[in-house]
């Protein structure tokens, strides 16, 4: 009989995951927003589509463990995977209650919490940004006595650079403070340091790294988010010092928060003061805004694909990622002021994909050359300003 796997997705992504989990012979269940209903999924290798109400994403999460332990009477259900950031916690929260092997409430802390994986990090000594929660005044004035500004306030819970705010004085902060209200505790305080931003993206089973990949973001997504840039990030040098240093800390980061299988994407940053390398923040999920695109084209591995081959072998030993080719690739997606931007003057050979999105342009490039990703990616940044770049206010999302 087929063991049945249970997506879980409040956003449209994770389609090839789906396409994989059917591929090796699981019956594949996905509960979704009902918002959704009609998104383009992958239909003919999904058996069944559960839709759940929904107010901007928001589930109202005992609705979601009755509707699932009901699932749970006639459907026998082998493993739960949470395909979007924000779905982490429900995934954690249904196996627990179900009883399903995976990732539990406590480890999926560290993996969505910003304030708990910052916590867990500087207990092993793995070098972080100074930072503070804000919980008690005392320890908040204690941090502003000796940590200079500037600093940034994050949400503990939310996903990429969104409702990231870059404060300046005490004064300002405090005043932010007092607007959050009821709201502050889901909020931590960190040095703002100025650096190169990495990001690791890895494949994990048994606790051990079998296969990652560094890229540095053109600019820090904080900036790409709320200043309106080009986002742009590509594979650095093989072999290269920042990319054995990186490799390094990435392999002891995961293990550390408790990360036993699965995938994640990592960011880390290189201080321009001291050369050191802080850990930032990780997750357990593929890398968003087409990161996936751009390790594909680089290595010819689609991370959505070996993830559902991770999830659903019978002996994750038996698990092992090949890639294809060793190349270096590049990645830039902007927001565009035509609905359907016109590409077809970005030609060159070394174009791996591009972007099918209303009011968006983007693209990836590969080629065994790291100077000719750098020299095509320098040609079609003031191209993309030129031709398509527009900007909007950065995205809002209840993170608490």
């Amino acid at each position: 009989m087929a063991k049945t796997i249970l997506c879980i997705s409040s956003y449209e992504k994770g389609q090839e995951f789906l396409r994989q989990a059917k591929r090796e012979g699981w019956k594949v269940l996905l509960l979704t927003s009902k918002s959704l209903e009609y998104a383009d999924w992958p239909r003919d290798h999904i058996d069944t589509v559960y839709y759940i109400p929904d107010i901007n994403k928001e589930w109202h999460m005992p609705d979601v463990i009755n509707g699932v332990s009901y699932l749970a009477r006639t459907e026998q259900i082998d493993r739960i995977v949470a395909l979007d950031d924000f779905d982490v916690e429900k995934a954690a929260t249904l196996r627990e209650h179900l009883r399903i092997g995976g990732m539990g409430e406590t480890t999926a802390r560290y993996f969505r919490d910003k304030l708990a994986m910052r916590m867990k990090a500087r207990d092993t000594n793995i070098k972080v940004p100074d930072f503070v929660g804000i919980l008690n005044y005392d320890r908040i004035r204690e941090f502003l006595a000796v940590v200079p500004p500037p600093y940034v306030l994050k949400p503990r819970l939310s996903a990429g650079a969104i409702g990231i705010i870059k404060i300046h004085t005490a004064e300002e902060l405090w005043r932010k403070i007092d607007e959050l209200g009821d709201r502050q505790s889901f909020f931590l305080l960190e040095k703002f340091i100025p650096g190169d931003i990495f990001h690791v993206d890895s494949i994990l089973a048994n606790k051990q790294v079998l296969f990652s990949i560094v890229s540095q973001y053109g600019l820090p997504p904080m900036e790409v988010s709320h200043e309106g840039r080009v986002f742009m990030t590509r594979t650095i040098q093989r072999g290269s010092e920042d990319e054995s240093a990186l490799q390094k800390l990435n392999r002891s980061v995961l293990p550390l928060l408790g990360l036993l299988q699965g995938v994640s994407h990592t960011e880390y940053i290189k201080a321009h003061d001291d050369g050191k390398i802080y850990f930032l923040e990780t997750s357990a999920r593929v890398g968003g805004a087409h990161i996936i695109e751009l390790i594909e084209g680089a290595t010819g591995m689609n991370l959505w694909a070996e993830w559902a081959k991770l999830e659903t072998a019978d002996n994750v030993t038996q698990y092992s990622p090949h890639p294809s080719r060793e190349h270096y690739a590049g990645l830039m997606v902007s927001l565009a002021k035509q609905q359907w931007p016109d590409m077809s003057s970005y030609n060159d050979a070394e174009i791996f994909w591009k972007i099918k999105k209303e009011f968006h342009a983007g693209l990836v490039v590969t080629s065994p050359k790291y100077e000719r990703i750098e020299k095509l990616l320098n040609n079609y940044t003031d191209r993309f300003y030129s031709d398509f770049f527009t900007s909007s206010p950065p995205k809002e999302r209840p993170s608490y």
